[in-house]
């Protein structure tokens, strides 16, 4: 007996207990996430597959405003911040805040109105709702009434509400919304009109993260971790034979039942995705421009001051993502 016992001892030593390793090594970090828009489905593939774990990270998500976002963030209550043009707003103001990755390369929004709103032609003298001033969906619809041949403020009227936009739609508040997923297909199913989905007309990079360039140097580790994960959760997303395994997570994450809405969801994703995390240098600048603009700021900003691509291309080599 005193055999077996003795190789057992020894092979207690050698093998490390798998559990306790796990348990030590995990290390946690907070994001801010202001949205619950179909493009941060990346995030929560990642999230419910355990890729942030997987990468040492126990990623807590926290939902709150943009203007929360910004705060928390700043203030270095959250390691990481998903409101890209937050970001981008407090580097041109002189934040040192870098952009990592970016899911969308499109709006994932639409131009949705009343139902006796059937055209751009019926909008003049119309209320729009938007978000916060410099808010995404502000923009959007600037751009969306220029589209139209509209001039916002002297046309049509842009409200900024921080509450529900379909709901202010609704109860009348406002004739038209900027809606993202799923609310605009939720406002469609009602029998409201979309008149314009945005990703047909502009490049505008969104659903990204970004941290400091404090968090950058002194956890290049677990910035990597995130990006590399994140990353995963969009290739595991766009892959058709996941496509029930992702439907399902939406229906978890979203607190859904209808299957119909969540696949619905993952099809409008499709439309404005970028297949490997990459933008174009264009459509950065564009939100930089609009955000200085915004903001006042007449000094220049290039795209190498706001985003920092290092980790991403690592993380695209070592899992074979090929640019699109």
């Amino acid at each position: 007996m005193a055999f077996p016992i003795f190789w057992l001892l020894i092979l207690s030593i050698f093998i490390p207990d798998a559990n306790i390793h796990a348990q030590t090594s995990v290390k946690k970090a907070r994001m801010g996430i202001q949205s619950t828009n179909i493009g941060f489905l990346p995030f929560h593939v990642a999230y419910h597959k355990g890729f942030y774990r997987e990468h040492g990270i126990d990623l807590e998500i926290i939902f709150m405003s943009t203007a929360a976002v910004n705060t928390a963030f700043m203030r270095g209550d959250l390691d990481y911040s998903a409101a890209v043009n937050g970001i981008i707003q407090t580097v041109v103001r002189g934040a040192e805040l870098k952009i990592l990755a970016c899911a969308v390369e499109r709006p994932l929004q639409s131009f949705i109105a009343r139902k006796e709103i059937r055209g751009p032609r019926d909008l003049q003298g119309k209320k729009i709702a938007g978000s916060t001033a410099g808010g995404t969906a502000t923009l959007m619809a600037d751009m969306a009434l220029k589209h139209f041949g509209l001039e916002p403020g002297r046309d049509v009227a842009v409200v900024p509400l921080r509450e529900n936009r379909l709901t202010a739609m609704e109860s009348g508040v406002v004739d038209a919304a900027l809606l993202g997923v799923p609310e605009n297909i939720i406002a469609l199913d009602k029998g409201y009109n979309e008149i314009l989905f945005m990703g047909d007309i502009v490049k505008f990079p969104q659903n990204g993260f970004g941290a400091s360039v404090k968090k950058i140097q002194e956890s290049p580790d677990e910035v990597y971790g995130m990006v590399r994960a994140t990353l995963r959760g969009l290739v595991f997303g766009l892959e058709p034979r996941n496509r029930e395994e992702v439907i399902n997570i939406i229906l978890k994450q979203w607190k859904l039942t209808d299957r119909r809405l969540a696949s619905e969801m993952l099809r409008y994703f499709g439309r404005g995705v970028t297949r490997d995390m990459s933008l174009s240098p264009e459509g950065i600048q564009l939100i930089i421009d609009l955000a200085r603009r915004d903001a006042k700021v007449f000094q220049p900003f290039t795209v190498a001051q706001v985003v920092d691509f290092s980790f991403l291309e690592k993380a695209r080599r070592d899992l074979n993502v090929t640019r699109q």
